[in-house]
């Protein structure tokens, strides 16, 4: 297995991830048994890097890694999130940083997660009524406290990815980027390579879209949380459909998956970018693995630039009410 360095002084990490949001909820009917067995297998074929997130199945997810990892805890690089709060219904009620907070949070995904220490522990969202600087110096109390080793943000501005980093090193940004999401490619990235902070994409494969398969609304499940996102609807999932089809044709000229180009991109994009695609089967799995024999020459980068321009690509990213959009402005509310 390919392996790549987080941040200037981070872990070594597999070159992809796994991103194991989806083995809970989001996307359609899950089952434990099967998500274990997956995580085994990832496990075997070499992926250390194991995303998890305390609202992740409301702490659903967090023990169904514990138990996966039990007794193979060595092999793994577990990364957990804090700071979106859902109530008990489900709902995401908000984000929160404060001091107190991060400590409580902290005790319950080790707990869940049946492990002493967490490898490296991300705010997942920044709190917009406490100072970040509050945030990471609690977060920076847990790696003396030996809790944690290494510190995260996700979906972080520049600006306070700066003022994170003059608290405590932040190992990495967990964002997310693809061939169509590019935001991070104007300011975060440049920001990030200056500062020495390695890059965590997440939806690489554009929630599944990249890969092909997504030919109608149909073959997502009524529980399939896609089903509300603007890019898989009416008009602009007809023309994110055209954008696929024209990424599966340089993907037939490369002798690759779809799925497997748009994960060599991401990988082309620099070796400080390990991205986290995640999926519930064994044969996807291993398809996105392939990604790391794929190699692009200038000339494919080239070509993929020219052929599949981010102006494609119809819809905005997320609609108006959902919990990735909360940003370091206005926490989303229901």
């Amino acid at each position: 297995m390919q392996q790549r360095q987080l941040g200037k002084n981070g872990p070594l990490v597999s070159a992809l991830g796994l991103g194991c949001m989806g083995l809970s909820e989001f996307y359609g009917e899950t089952s434990e048994d099967e998500s274990i067995s997956l995580l085994h297998h990832a496990l075997d074929l070499g992926v250390n890097f194991l995303d998890t997130a305390d609202m992740y199945g409301h702490g659903k997810n967090e023990r169904l890694i514990g138990r996966a990892i039990k007794g193979r805890r060595e092999q793994v690089i577990l990364a957990s999130k804090f700071g979106l709060v859902r109530s008990e219904g489900g709902y995401i009620e908000g984000v929160a940083g404060s001091p107190e907070y991060v400590h409580k949070a902290i005790d319950a995904s080790l707990k869940r997660l049946g492990v002493d220490v967490i490898d490296l522990y991300y705010q997942h969202r920044i709190d917009p009524q406490v100072p970040i600087e509050e945030t990471v110096g609690a977060m920076a109390e847990l790696v003396v406290a030996g809790k944690v080793r290494y510190l995260g943000l996700s979906e972080a501005s520049p600006a306070m990815l700066r003022r994170a980093h003059a608290v405590h090193p932040i190992t990495a940004l967990q964002t997310e980027y693809s061939l169509w999401t590019r935001d991070v490619e104007h300011e975060i990235l440049p920001t990030c390579r200056e500062l020495g902070i390695g890059f965590v994409p997440y939806a690489p494969l554009g929630r599944g879209m990249l890969t092909g398969r997504i030919q109608s609304m149909q073959a997502l499940g009524q529980q399939d949380w896609r089903q509300s996102q603007p890019r898989f609807q009416a008009e602009h999932f007809r023309r994110n459909k055209e954008f696929v089809s024209k990424l599966a044709e340089i993907a037939r000229e490369k002798q690759c998956a779809p799925s497997q180009l748009a994960l060599a991109w991401v990988l082309a994009q620099g070796d400080d970018i390990v991205p986290i695609p995640g999926t519930k089967k064994r044969a996807y799995l291993e398809e996105n693995l392939g990604a790391l024999k794929v190699q692009l020459t200038s000339t494919d980068l080239a070509s993929i630039e020219a052929a599949l321009p981010l102006e494609a690509v119809s819809g905005p990213r997320y609609g108006p009410d959902d919990f990735e959009r909360i940003d370091i402005v206005t926490p989303s509310r229901k």
